[in-house]
């Protein structure tokens, strides 16, 4: 299995960095996992819309480009379908069964993702209803994944 995570902006906290090195080293075992880190756009303190959807537009083209072909794209979302651990194990288990091997993962900016980026996923993921730092977001999402991969193979994993 490959997954790939396109994530729009860099990881500044020593915390964070830390911590998703230490899930990608702990996911190594079950796969290839690869973080694809796109710069994020500057945007004015007091955005107009307009200056907003114009920051979501060119993030969402470099997401755009960076996708790998022949992979099942997952938007991150906060109006995305809601799941918990066990039912997001079931989803890449039946992914893989299907032939699905390489799943992207795609966390926008602070402004979140463009329609088009929206429209290109073939699921859109909501992790909860509040509003996560998005490179809290990358932390989280690799804690889950390495939740639902020791969930397929039966493994322990704390509660």
């Amino acid at each position: 299995m490959r997954v790939t995570i396109i994530a729009v902006g860099k990881l500044k906290e020593k915390y964070l960095v830390n911590g998703c090195k230490e899930y990608l080293k702990r996911l190594g075992r079950y796969g290839n996992f690869t973080v694809v880190e796109l710069t994020d756009e500057p945007c004015p303190a007091n955005a107009s819309a307009a200056e907003e959807e114009q920051v979501r537009h060119k993030e969402g083209n470099k997401i755009l480009a960076s996708l790998p072909k022949d992979s099942q794209v997952i938007a991150l979302d906060v109006t995305g379908d809601k799941t918990d651990s066990p039912g997001l194990a079931r989803r890449i288990e039946n992914l893989a069964l299907r032939g699905n091997s390489h799943l992207t993962f795609i966390i926008g900016g602070s402004l979140g993702l463009s329609a088009k980026v929206i429209d290109r996923s073939h699921w859109r993921l909501s992790f909860s209803d509040f509003t996560f730092p998005h490179q809290l977001m990358r932390l989280i999402l690799l804690e889950q994944l390495y939740r639902s991969f020791k969930i397929n193979r039966g493994e322990t994993y704390h509660k």
